[in-house]
C-alpha cells in the first residue's frame, strides 16, 4: 500500500494496486478523529486531487482508531469566535467550512462512508454529503450541535431531511439523542449494517469494486443526475438527464459495453 498523497490528519491509500478504489482515512485517533482547522483546509484539496486523478474510480472515507469521528474539535469553536473581528468575518469562516464538506458532493467520483464507533456532530455533516453510507452494528450517531447551544451549520439540517425524511430529521436534530447503527438503517441513513469492523471493511470494498467495474463516465453521470435532481421537478430532472445523455451516447464506453456483452467478456472502459 503506497501513500500517494500527504495531508495533515489524513491518510490516502490505494490498498489494492490498480483497483481504482482509494481510501481517505481520518487519522487523528488520539482525538477520536475530531475535525481540526487542518481538516477543513486539506480535506477539500485531497478530494480535488483524487477527483482529477484518472486512476481513481471510487473513494472510501474511513477512519483510524476506535471511532469514525467525534465531530468538530471543540478548540475550533473557541478560537474561531475569538479570532473573528465581526459577525461577517465569522460568517465567511463558517461558509468556508461548509464548502469543505460540500466538496464531497462536488467530487465527481462516488464517495462511500465506512462508519464505525462514534459518528457525532460534524461527522453527520460529512456522512450526509457522501453518496453511500455503511456502518457497523456498534456504530452510534448523534446530531449533537443542539447540546452546544448551536444549530448544525455544515449541512446536516439541509441534507439529513432528504435522507431520513423531515420529521425524523427534526426529532434527531432537536433532541441530539444518540441512535444506533440499526436505527440508522431503519431510518435510511445507512444502506447496510455489518456485525463487525472486519465485515464492514469487506462489504464496503465489495460495493466499491462493483462500482469500479462500471464505465467511469456512466458512474459520474449517475451521481451528477441524482444530486442535481434533488433540486428539480421530475420533468426538469428528465430534461436534464436527456441533455446529459444526448452527448454521452456518442462515447466509446457505450460501444465497448455493448461489444463486451456480445463477446461475453469484461468491458474495458476509458479513464476520465
Amino acid at each position: 500500500m503506497e501513500e500517494k498523497y500527504k495531508y495533515p490528519g489524513l491518510e490516502i491509500l490505494e490498498k489494492t494496486p490498480k483497483s481504482g478504489v482509494f481510501y481517505v482515512i481520518l487519522n487523528r485517533p488520539s482525538r477520536r478523529n475530531a475535525l481540526s482547522h487542518d481538516f477543513f483546509t486539506h480535506f477539500p484539496k485531497a478530494l480535488y486531487a483524487l477527483d482529477h486523478n484518472p486512476d481513481v474510480k471510487v473513494i472510501v472515507l474511513s477512519a483510524a482508531g476506535n471511532h469514525f469521528c467525534s465531530g468538530i474539535d471543540l478548540s475550533i469553536l473557541g478560537s474561531t469566535a475569538a479570532n473573528s473581528g465581526s459577525g461577517e468575518s465569522l460568517r465567511r469562516q463558517i461558509m468556508a467550512m461548509q464548502d469543505a464538506v460540500t466538496a464531497l458532493e462536488r467530487c465527481r467520483k462516488p464517495v462511500i462512508a465506512s462508519i464505525h464507533g462514534a459518528c457525532i456532530g460534524g461527522a453527520i455533516d460529512i456522512v450526509t454529503a457522501c453518496d453511500i453510507r455503511m456502518c457497523t452494528m456498534e456504530a452510534f450517531f448523534s446530531v449533537k450541535e443542539v447540546d452546544l447551544a448551536l444549530a448544525a451549520d455544515l449541512g446536516t439540517l439541509q441534507r439529513l431531511p432528504l435522507i431520513v425524511r423531515f420529521g425524523n430529521a427534526m426529532e434527531l436534530a432537536l433532541t441530539g439523542r444518540t441512535f444506533s447503527g440499526e436505527e440508522a438503517k431503519e431510518l435510511g441513513l445507512v444502506s447496510r449494517v455489518c456485525d463487525s469492523k472486519h465485515h464492514l471493511d469487506q462489504a464496503v470494498l465489495d460495493v466499491a469494486h462493483a462500482i469500479a467495474t462500471k464505465s467511469p463516465l456512466a458512474v459520474v453521470g449517475t451521481k451528477m443526475v441524482l444530486l442535481k435532481s434533488r433540486d428539480l421537478t421530475v420533468d426538469q430532472g428528465l430534461d436534464y438527464v436527456a441533455t446529459l445523455n444526448s452527448a454521452r451516447l456518442f462515447s466509446t464506453d457505450l460501444t465497448e459495453a455493448v461489444t463486451a456483452q456480445k463477446q461475453k467478456r469484461k468491458p474495458v472502459f476509458s479513464k476520465l
